[in-house]
C-alpha cells in the first residue's frame, strides 16, 4: 500500500514503456519521482505474465536498433542515458504467409531482393533498387536529430543546435518526411507486391497504410532495416527484461514504482497541477510537475472540472482511434516441429483488404530465440490481429456471460487458421491457451476502447504536444509522438523529461551517451 500524502518532485501516471523512461530519465537528473500504476504488473502494453512457466509477451514482439550504442532507437539512447542494458539475441529472418504464397525473408540491403526476383523479376528488383535510392537521404534526415536532443522550452535552441551542420543539409526534405509515405513511392514503385509490401509495413508502423503514414516513420525503419548487416534484436527475457531494465534504472536513483496504484484524479491548485489522488483516497503531491503516460483519452477523465478548456478537451477527445487487438497466447508441446521454423510469421489473407479487420495476423515464437521463456520441450507463442480488430463488436459485452466467450472463441478462429499455416497441428499441442479481447486491452492496459492509439494520418492531422494548457502537467506515450510502437514512447518520455531537466544536465546527458 503506498504510503499517504508524500510529497515527491514528479509525479508519471502510468509505467508504460513511455512512462518509465520519462521517469528513470528524470530519477537521473536528480529527481526525486513516483511511478502511479494501476496494474499489479509494470510495463504496459509492453509487460509480460507468466502462466504454468510460460513467460508471454503483452504486446511488442519485434525489435531493432536496440543492441548497439549508440543507435537511432531512442529506447537504446534511454537505456544508455540511465546505464542500463540487458543481453539481447539477433536474428534476421521471419516468414510470410502472403496471397502470393509461403516464403521466408529477411532484412538487410540485398536479401529482399531475392524475394522481388522470384515474384517479379528484374523488374521489381529495379524498382526496389531505385527505391532504396530515393530512401537513403530521407532516411539520413529521419535520424539526423535523435530525440534525445529534444525539449520542450528555449533551451531546445542549444540542445537542437549542436545537430545542425547535420540538418542544415536535409531542409529541403522536411516537407516529404512530414507528408504521407505515398507521396514518396508515387512514380517509383509500381510493382503491384512492393505496393502491398510497403502498405504492410506501413500499417504494422501506424495502424494505417502509406497513405496515411508519415514517410518519416518509412525512412526511420529504412534507416534500420535496409541497410548492410543490420540485424534484429530480441531481448532474453521477453519484453519484460526491458521493462525490468527501465524499472532498475528508475529505482537505482531512488525513484519509486507503485503498483496497484489506480489514480483518479489529477489535483489542481491555482490553474496548477499539484498532485494526484489514488483509488485508495490516498493524495500525492508534486512540487514540480505531474506527466500523464496514459493516452490522451484516458488522460481526459482526470481533470477535475473546468481545470481546462472545453475547447480543448474536445479537440483531444476527436482525435480518431485505431482500432484494438485479439490475442492467442499459447503454451505448446515442441516435440517434432520443423527445424527451419522462424521467430516470426506475418500472415495476410487478402491485400485489397489490407487494413479490413481480421485480415492481418502476426504470430511470434520467442522461445526459439530463448527458451527459458517456456518449460523444457515447450514453446511460448503469442499471435495476435494488429490493430485491425473494431471496439465496436465488442461494446457492452459482459466478460462473464456465455455471448462473449461464444465471440471470444468466433473471432479468436482467424489466428488459428493464420497459425495451421505454420503449424498444422497446432490445437493438439496446446497446454494453455489464453484469448484476448479488446475489452482485455481495455481492462488490463487501461486502453481507451483498447486501441493501439491515435490513426492521425500523416498530413491531416498533428499529433498532440506532449504540453497542455494545464500548467505543471505533461503527457508522454503513443499520444504525443508521431508514430506508434517503443521507439515513439521512448522518444516521448525523453522528451517530457528533457523539458522539466536543467539545460545543463541535459547537455551532460547528450555528452554521456555520445551525442554531444
Amino acid at each position: 500500500m503506498p504510503p499517504a500524502d508524500e510529497t515527491v518532485d514528479v509525479i508519471v501516471i502510468g509505467s508504460g514503456v513511455g512512462g518509465l523512461c520519462c521517469a528513470a530519465l528524470l530519477a537521473h537528473y536528480g529527481f526525486s519521482v513516483v511511478v502511479c500504476e494501476s496494474h499489479a504488473i509494470a510495463g504496459g502494453a509492453a509487460h509480460a505474465f507468466e502462466r504454468q512457466g510460460f513467460i508471454f509477451d503483452s504486446g511488442p514482439s519485434l525489435y531493432s536498433g536496440l543492441s548497439v550504442s549508440p543507435s537511432p532507437n531512442p529506447l537504446r539512447q534511454v537505456l544508455d542515458a540511465i546505464g542500463e542494458d540487458l543481453p539481447w539475441v539477433h536474428y534476421d529472418t521471419w516468414g510470410c504467409c502472403l496471397p502470393e504464397g509461403n516464403f521466408a525473408t529477411q532484412v538487410g540491403a540485398e536479401q529482399f531482393c531475392d524475394v522481388l526476383q522470384q515474384l517479379g523479376g528484374a523488374t521489381a528488383v529495379e524498382e526496389w533498387r531505385r527505391l532504396q535510392q530515393v530512401m537513403a537521404p530521407l532516411a539520413a534526415a529521419a535520424i539526423a536529430l535523435p530525440p534525445a536532443a529534444l525539449r520542450l522550452d528555449l533551451g531546445a535552441l542549444l540542445t537542437i543546435g549542436r545537430f545542425s551542420p547535420a540538418l542544415l543539409p536535409q531542409i529541403g526534405l522536411i516537407p516529404r518526411l512530414t507528408g504521407n509515405f505515398a507521396k514518396i513511392i508515387e512514380g517509383v514503385v509500381q510493382d503491384p507486391f512492393i505496393l502491398h509490401w510497403l502498405n504492410l509495413l506501413c500499417f504494422l508502423l501506424s495502424g494505417l497504410p502509406a497513405s496515411g503514414t508519415s514517410a518519416a516513420e518509412v525512412a526511420f525503419m529504412f534507416a534500420d532495416w535496409y541497410r548492410p548487416n543490420s540485424q534484429l534484436d530480441y531481448p532474453l527475457g521477453g519484453s519484460g527484461a526491458i521493462v525490468t531494465a527501465l524499472v532498475r534504472g528508475l529505482q537505482k536513483q531512488g525513484g519509486q514504482l507503485w503498483l496497484n496504484a489506480h489514480v483518479e484524479q489529477i489535483l489542481v491548485a491555482d490553474h496548477r497541477a499539484v498532485g494526484v489522488r489514488l483509488r485508495q483516497g490516498k493524495t500525492l503531491r508534486a512540487r514540480r510537475a505531474v506527466v500523464s503516460n496514459a493516452s490522451i483519452w484516458d488522460t481526459l477523465p482526470l481533470f477535475p472540472a473546468g481545470a481546462v478548456p472545453s475547447r480543448w478537451s474536445a479537440q483531444q477527445q476527436a482525435i480518431p482511434v485505431c482500432d484494438s487487438f485479439m490475442h492467442l497466447h499459447l503454451g505448446i508441446k515442441a516435440d517434432g516441429l520443423p527445424a527451419d521454423l522462424a521467430c516470426h510469421y506475418i500472415s495476410v489473407k487478402n491485400w485489397d483488404a489490407l487494413t479490413a479487420p481480421q485480415n492481418v495476423v502476426l504470430i511470434s515464437i520467442p522461445s526459439l530465440l530463448d527458451p527459458s521463456l517456456a518449460p523444457a520441450g515447450y514453446h511460448t507463442i503469442h499471435v495476435y490481429t494488429p490493430a485491425n480488430e473494431p471496439y465496436a463488436l465488442w461494446e457492452g459485452l459482459e466478460r462473464d456471460r456465455r455471448a462473449y466467450e461464444q465471440q471470444k472463441q468466433q473471432r479468436a478462429e482467424v489466428m488459428w487458421q493464420a497459425l495451421e499455416q505454420v503449424i498444422p497441428d497446432i490445437r493438439d499441442r496446446c497446454e494453455v491457451t489464453l484469448v484476448g479481447t479488446p475489452l482485455t486491452h481495455a481492462r488490463f492496459l487501461r486502453r481507451y476502447r483498447g486501441s493501439y492509439g491515435p490513426a492521425l494520418r500523416a498530413g491531416q492531422g498533428l499529433f498532440p504536444s506532449s504540453r497542455t494548457p494545464l500548467a505543471g502537467l505533461l503527457c508522454c506515450g503513443d499520444s504525443t509522438f508521431p508514430g506508434i510502437g517503443l521507439p515513439a514512447v521512448a522518444a516521448s518520455g525523453m522528451i517530457a523529461a528533457n523539458t522539466l531537466a536543467p539545460l545543463s544536465q541535459h547537455w551532460q546527458m547528450l555528452r554521456q551517451i555520445g551525442l554531444a
